[in-house]
């Protein structure tokens, strides 16, 4: 899609929080789990949404905390399906092989359910050829260890603080690219540690709106006002 709003030539990395699955559910008198599939089928809708424009290469979105993995069994258990069953529609699907979407799954592997833990690896493994779209599917994560790790990584591999400049991060980091956009729906105005050392510079919309109510009309509207932002990067 190209807009006459649009003035920018390059790409852009959006990074989704999208909350309020829950409270979705509670309003409607649903158990907890029935927000979780709602916002699921959402997220279909949303990237969707984000290939009619050109330039959105890069999407990230939080799928799960590693603070989340304290919920109550029945409801993990059912975000382990639906992770599950979302990975392995992605070793069918004719729109990632048509639009070369790369998919990846981050965050702590080892604490994953098995099954999905596989599916994350043939989704990985069966798109790692592709690179004209991306997307990043952050899964028991946490920027704080994110980072950490990263460090670990650059102490192992006996690196002289004197060789440590900017940017040498970036290449052990799970995600490398910079993000330029935020959206938080759920009505909650906070980044609960989620990629906050590529977001250094990003701009953030916090939305209203509960995440499975969430519309193209929204998404189009942030779109412009992300658009119409003066970027300064601290400067």
């Amino acid at each position: 899609m190209t807009d006459d709003f649009i003035k920018d030539d390059g790409f852009i990395h959006i990074a989704l929080i999208p909350d309020g699955n829950r409270r979705y559910a509670e309003k409607l008198g649903k158990p907890l789990w029935y927000g979780h599939y709602a916002g699921a089928k959402k997220i279909e809708e949303f990237l969707d949404w984000c290939l009619e424009y050109d330039q959105i290469k890069t999407v990230s979105v939080f799928a799960l905390s590693t603070e989340n993995l304290n919920r109550n069994k029945e409801e993990l258990e059912h975000l382990w399906k639906i992770y599950k069953e979302n990975l392995l529609r992605t070793l069918s699907s004719e729109k990632i092989r048509k639009r070369e979407i790369k998919v990846n799954v981050f965050g702590t592997e080892n604490v994953w359910r098995s099954d999905v833990r596989q599916a994350a690896r043939d989704s990985m493994k069966l798109t790692a050829q592709y690179s004209r779209k991306v997307f990043n599917i952050l899964l028991s994560y946490g920027s704080k260890f994110e980072i950490v790790n990263a460090v670990k990584k650059i102490a192992e591999k006996g690196i002289k603080k004197t060789k440590v400049v900017e940017g040498l991060l970036d290449k052990y980091l799970w995600v490398s690219q910079p993000v330029d956009l935020i959206i938080r729906t759920g009505n909650q105005q906070r980044l609960s540690n989620f990629m906050l050392y590529q977001s250094a510079y990003a701009e953030i919309y916090f939305s209203k709106t509960m995440w499975p109510d969430f519309t193209r009309k929204e998404f189009d509207k942030i779109i412009k006002w992300y658009f119409r932002q003066q970027r300064k990067f601290g400067k």
